[in-house]
């Protein structure tokens, strides 16, 4: 009887007085010391800090401002609204205080926009429904690229989720699985990873306008230039094209004519090498981030190659940087990673110790929660 009658916003100034009222008749209460929770670093102590984990996005309640009614009933009753959540999370594109999500399940992009205090979900209206959205980019409008693998297209939204155009078709691809778009917005890149009974292992090239098809790049084999099983593609800020050469373990770069630049990374356990190489990003200063869905953690390598650090284990229980099957990774402007965990169905955040706390597009909209 208690609970529906705090949870009747006509009656919270009554159970406010009646509050008060019992904390000035004397009773002495206890305060319990407050104990502040232990922050993420890496790396570890004694080195210098390079990232801090900032949090774990569940759902959009985390993101949606709350009105008057219901910041009351969780003060008094405790009980917490849930918001929406995330199915099957694959990849995560974040622009400007965006962050987008696909759901494989839920068959849909979901947009948690801090900026706005909002929530709001791509691809379920036409024009533009979404049958099984897999890799999601955005260029720099904070245009979202989605790669929808049972159409084999890819579709094109403005940054509040209205559809502009789409790409492809099921003539274009075996198996459509990722995309990226270049700096300039004109070239799209969308990874064909093909399978056991095709030649056709190759990052396929779109004129962004018109939707014509350019050229590919790449084609099923083991020798520079050559791909096979292509899981992810980027365009980093020094133009080139990234690509994750997922069975034969390693980073091939290519310039955007589809010339080949550099590899690197080899099959292997041990730090630096991959044994299921998944996603890939890069940020501002052009160091590139690979996740690894059996190691349960990303890379950060130099623009060389060369190993820098990893964050993130594998566990079977959830929680901060712990991971089972985790898929897509992206970076915004300011440096904060965002990493998918597919299995625990979250999005791990983490902050540059090079940027402040509050600071940056995400970190202000928390601020002002």
């Amino acid at each position: 009887m208690i609970v529906q009658i705090l949870t009747k916003a006509r009656y919270i100034p009554l159970v406010m007085l009646c509050l008060l009222l019992w904390s000035c008749n004397g009773t002495t209460t206890v305060k319990k010391k407050e104990v502040k929770p232990v922050e993420l670093v890496y790396p570890q102590p004694p080195e210098d800090p390079r990232f801090y984990f900032e949090m774990m996005l569940l759902s959009s309640a985390q993101v949606v401002g709350k009105d008057t009614e219901t910041h009351w009933k969780e003060l008094l009753t405790g009980e917490k609204e849930r918001g929406e959540g995330l199915g099957k999370p694959f990849d995560v594109a974040a622009c400007q205080g965006r962050v987008f999500v696909s759901d494989t399940v839920q068959r849909r992009v979901a947009a948690f926009d801090f900026a706005n205090q909002r929530f709001f979900e791509i691809g379920t209206q036409e024009p533009g429904v979404l049958q099984k959205p897999l890799g999601i980019n955005t260029d720099a409008n904070c245009n979202l690229y989605v790669a929808d693998s049972s159409q084999k297209t890819v579709f094109i939204y403005d940054k509040d989720g209205e559809y502009i155009s789409a790409v492809g078709g099921s003539d274009w691809f075996h198996r459509l699985s990722h995309v990226a778009v270049n700096p300039d917005g004109n070239k799209i890149f969308a990874v064909d990873t093909g399978g056991v009974q095709t030649e056709d292992h190759r990052i396929r090239v779109f004129d962004v306008q018109t939707g014509e098809h350019l050229y590919d790049i790449g084609k099923r084999g083991k020798e520079n230039g050559q791909l096979n099983l292509p899981r992810d593609v980027e365009v980093g800020p020094d133009g080139m094209v990234y690509v994750v050469d997922g069975a034969n373990f390693r980073i091939q770069v290519f310039d955007q004519e589809g010339q080949f630049v550099s590899t690197f990374g080899s099959v292997g356990t041990r730090y630096g090498q991959f044994s299921r190489p998944k996603g890939i990003a890069l940020d501002p200063s052009g160091n590139i981030y690979v996740t690894d869905a059996a190691f349960g953690n990303f890379q950060i390598f130099s623009p060389a190659g060369e190993l820098l650090l990893y964050i993130g284990d594998r566990s079977n229980r959830p929680g901060p940087a712990k991971y089972l099957l985790p898929a897509g990774i992206d970076i915004d402007e300011d440096g904060r990673v965002y990493f998918v965990g597919q299995f625990y169905r979250k999005i791990d955040i983490f902050r540059p110790a090079s940027l402040p706390a509050g600071e940056g597009h995400i970190g202000r909209a928390l601020n002002a929660q």
